[in-house]
């Protein structure tokens, strides 16, 4: 008996994890090249892009870039330094291509033939630099660099070398994942020609403690040169402490080389204001700007000013969506932007002189970057089955692919169905969901279902190619995925955006329940086997569901969720967000739902179903405290419950080998709870053939 439970249980473990040959695995998802766009030549004959590739058994990550014509053609591979290479810009004169590497052992600008040949280090700034681009006249180039401008305790008290603290006086001591180190990002301007740096490194915002482009995720992107190189836009928040953890009220800067002055475009406009791009003729300039103070994710707006006279003009007045990422076409009569469009993300154009808006694609998939050229423009995109390739776009807006990286494994991967369904919520509103189903598909069978709790909470669940929450994955695991854009989720209107505000707890978890009952009412839906998983704001839908569920869920996974409001207010860093989305601090004297009826922790004492519980040390958006408190309180309650900790990883998981870490144990824990029954009993009907074959032998 004994040899025969041991022999279930082999198989039983096998069988959960054995998957055919033909569908996506964790391994599979790191072997995939991953594709992004750097630049596009004016005339459409080059487009510079960068592949990474990862060695899983290596734990790390590589960077090359390629080049190809704007509509398609040859490709060719231009460099395999043992680093990556990164922010590659063609020169403006056309003939050269700029690019940063550490092959020096620091940071620094390179330069190349368009064919990848004459490979030479261009700066030697000591340090390094971690951004650059080009004057379109050619004559000078700006960079990025961390400047030291804070004291350490060492430089406070040089005769304690070891000691090993910090000492703080303020806020935003630490951020995502980073803890503040006594440096900020500056820009610098130099003279070029040639390929070599000719005048005086010059740091433009000296002294200041303040960062461009906007740390952590800012990037050059954020700063821009005059057509003429005279000036320098860039984004900066040049607010410091408690004011700068309130609020989001960056600002477009204005930098005149020559006369070395700084003025401020945007002073007045309280909320965030980035990307400055300037018109070909350089008499405007173009930026994305939000109105509210303190709400990151208020619409995004597109404005012009006239850099003559001062005067600005909002181009998406009366627009119910946001308008991302302007980009100006070279005759300058009109501005290419990104907008969202029913859980997808689409190309669109606004005519300068008019404020005309017209969309340019449409269909089930996400355009997530793009530069222009003379007949339309290159961009990446994605969806659900694809990951990243780039397109070439024309002005009608017909798309053509023109990269190929991953067709060969694709091909050789059978994906599951996508389906849209439009759900009716309990409010009588129709919510869009996305339905993903196995690859090998039999309605006839019953499947353990997931539904998929999006973070953000202002993030929409459109089709997005993920590295970690990826449906085809959980898909091939033989799950029923159910992902809803419940309330709060963009590309719908301002209203549904808006509405998951200071209501975290309310028709949002209305609106999950009316997803996953609706899709529940299918033969092939195990209602048995139902789970529910997400992370951040759908880590928090976990954990609230998890006490509100109504015995709908046998299991539930976690991943970096808010647990308890009251202390995630007192240890998050950014409190802007706090405040905006569930109403300030917990001790103020009003009345607020959000710690009275809101806060998971509150209803902890009703559950009832297995927990995994995953967080990272380094994530200070949602401290490593949300996690413990709520895997420990699952544990008293003697609740089945496993915590998946990671000491190195912020809000996301990041590094190769603890990506496929933590896609094993999410599926072994949703296997083990949602899948137990029917395995268990194939594994232990196979141990029996096999105890009897090996008695009779």
């Amino acid at each position: 008996m004994k040899r025969l439970l041991i022999a279930a249980s082999a198989l039983f473990v096998g069988a959960l994890h054995a998957q055919p040959s033909d569908v996506l695995t964790p391994e599979k998802l790191w072997e995939l090249g991953r594709v992004s766009l750097d630049d596009v030549s004016a005339d459409g004959q080059h487009v510079i892009y960068g592949v990474s590739s990862y060695e899983l058994s290596e734990n790390k990550g590589n960077r090359d870039l390629y080049v190809i014509p704007a509509e398609g053609g040859k490709v060719r591979k231009i460099t395999a330094f043992e680093g990556s290479e990164y922010n590659s810009r063609i020169h403006p004169a056309g003939n050269k291509i700029g690019f940063l590497s550490r092959e020096s052992g620091s940071t620094q600008l390179w330069e190349m033939n368009l064919d990848g040949s004459d490979k030479h280090q261009v700066s030697h700034i000591e340090g390094g630099v971690t951004g650059f681009e080009y004057a379109p006249s050619g004559d000078r180039v700006l960079f990025t660099k961390v400047v030291k401008l804070d004291q350490t305790v060492q430089d406070i008290y040089p005769d304690l070398p070891h000691a090993d603290a910090r000492i703080i006086d303020d806020l935003m001591y630490r951020h995502w994942d980073e803890w503040h180190d006594y440096s900020y990002s500056h820009i610098f301007v130099s003279d070029y020609e040639d390929g070599e740096l000719t005048g005086e490194l010059k740091d433009i915002m000296e002294g200041e403690r303040f960062d461009a482009p906007l740390n952590p995720f800012g990037g050059i992107e954020q700063i821009a040169f005059s057509p003429n190189g005279y000036f320098i836009a860039y984004t900066s928040k040049k607010v410091s402490g408690k004011e700068y953890a309130t609020s989001t009220d960056s600002d477009i800067y204005l930098y005149d080389v020559q006369g070395d002055k700084t003025t401020n475009l945007t002073d007045g406009m309280d909320g965030y204001d980035m990307e400055p791009v300037f018109s070909p003729n350089g008499q405007l300039i173009a930026w994305n700007s939000m109105e509210t103070p303190g709400f990151e994710s208020d619409r995004n707006r597109i404005f012009v000013m006239n850099l003559s006279g001062g005067d600005k003009r909002e181009l998406t007045v009366g627009l119910d969506r946001d308008a991302n990422h302007p980009h100006w076409s070279q005759d300058g009569e009109t501005i290419y932007c990104l907008t969202g469009e029913q859980a997808t993300y689409q190309l669109a154009s606004i005519n300068v002189e008019t404020a005309d808006f017209s969309m340019m694609t449409s269909g089930d998939h996400n355009y997530t970057s793009f530069g222009v050229t003379e007949k339309g423009l290159v961009a990446s995109r994605m969806d659900m089955s694809t990951p990243t390739e780039l397109f070439f776009v024309d002005k009608k807006g017909e798309s053509a692919q023109i990269t190929f990286t991953n067709e060969a494994m694709l091909k050789s991967l059978k994906m599951g169905n996508i389906e849209k369904r439009m759900i009716e919520t309990t409010d009588g509103e129709q919510m869009l969901t996305w339905v993903i189903y196995p690859p090998n598909f039999d309605p006839k069978k019953k499947y353990p279902t997931l539904l998929y709790c999006q973070g953000g909470p202002q993030s929409a669940v459109s089709q997005f190619f993920s590295y970690r929450w990826n449906f085809q994955l959980m898909a091939a695991n033989d799950y029923i995925i159910v992902a809803p854009n419940r309330r709060g989720l963009p590309s719908f209107g301002r209203k549904w955006n808006d509405e998951i505000s200071g209501d975290w707890g309310g028709q949002a978890m209305e609106d999950y329940l009316s997803a996953i009952d609706a899709v529940a009412e299918e033969d092939f839906v195990d209602n048995d086997n139902l789970g529910a998983i997400g992370a951040s704001y759908g880590g928090y839908s976990v954990y609230w569901l998890a006490g509100n569920h109504d015995k709908r869920f046998k299991t539930f996974i976690s991943h970096c969720g808010l647990f308890n409001l009251e202390s995630w207010y007192a240890t998050t860093e950014e409190l802007f967000f706090a405040n905006q989305d569930i109403g300030g601090a917990y001790w103020e004297v009003k009345p607020n739902p959000s710690y009275k009826l809101h806060s998971p922790h509150l209803y902890v004492g009703n559950w009832d179903s297995p927990i995994l519980v995953i967080h990272g040390e380094k994530d200070f958006r949602v401290p490593v405290g949300e996690g413990m408190q709520a895997f420990n309180a699952a544990q008293i309650q003697d609740i089945p419950s496993r915590f998946l900790y990671f000491p190195n990883e912020g809000h996301w998981v990041l590094s190769p080998q603890n990506g496929v870490l933590w896609h094993r144990v999410f599926f072994e824990w949703l296997d083990q709870w949602l899948k137990t029954d029917d395995m268990a009993a194939e594994a232990t009907e196979e141990a029996t053939e096999t105890e009897s074959e090996d008695s009779t032998n």
